[in-house]
């Protein structure tokens, strides 16, 4: 598999990128990042334009094809590099990217993705204690006693429940059908 990312660029320098590689120019093209790895420059020409490393919310697939009839996997691409112009505001802190690349996945995390519970992490660490106390044998230390004794109070009430079984020894009750064999269920009418 190889290595890939998506460069997404302005109208205005993906035209010039365009005309870079259709025609054999003396342009050059650079990208740069600073030490943290999240910034950096885009250079075309002589221009320098900023840009950034973000996390896409979920991973694309892509593929090429060597005769436009099968398709090969060829990564998973989960990075996309975004270059701005010098005027526009740089992302915020954060470093995956809010939208997907198609129109269906804008603001992909908040719609499609299920959000993490407010989970206590002491109750997390005591349910796991607890578990480990059941598996080797023991029992549960913080056992909630309110509802234990509530059960325990309305089954003395109600007293044991003993299912009854019908005595089959009466006369009668005991009889056997013969077996039917599949041709006395067939129609005989023709």
């Amino acid at each position: 598999m190889e290595e890939q990312f998506i460069l997404r660029v302005p109208p205005s320098v993906a035209e010039r990128i365009d005309r870079l590689l259709n025609e054999s120019g003396s342009e050059s093209m650079d990208l740069s990042f600073s030490e943290d790895g999240r910034s950096g420059a885009f250079i075309i020409g002589e221009d320098h334009f900023p840009a950034s490393l973000l996390d896409l919310p979920c991973i694309v697939e892509s593929y090429k094809t060597y005769d436009d009839n099968v398709l090969i996997k060829t990564a998973d691409v989960g990075q996309m590099i975004m270059v701005r112009d010098d005027g526009d505001p740089p992302p915020e802190v954060v470093v995956e990217h809010r939208h997907g690349l198609t129109p269906p996945m804008r603001d992909a995390r908040r719609r499609r993705f299920r959000r993490e519970p407010d989970l206590n992490p002491e109750l997390v660490r005591r349910v796991e204690k607890d578990l480990l106390n059941i598996m080797n044998g023991g029992t549960a230390e913080n056992f909630d006693t309110e509802m234990g004794e509530q059960e325990e109070i309305g089954r003395k009430k109600a007293g044991p429940t003993r299912v009854e079984k019908p005595d089959v020894s009466e006369a009668g009750t005991n009889v056997v059908e013969p077996e039917r064999s599949e041709s006395d269920e067939s129609d005989d009418s023709m």
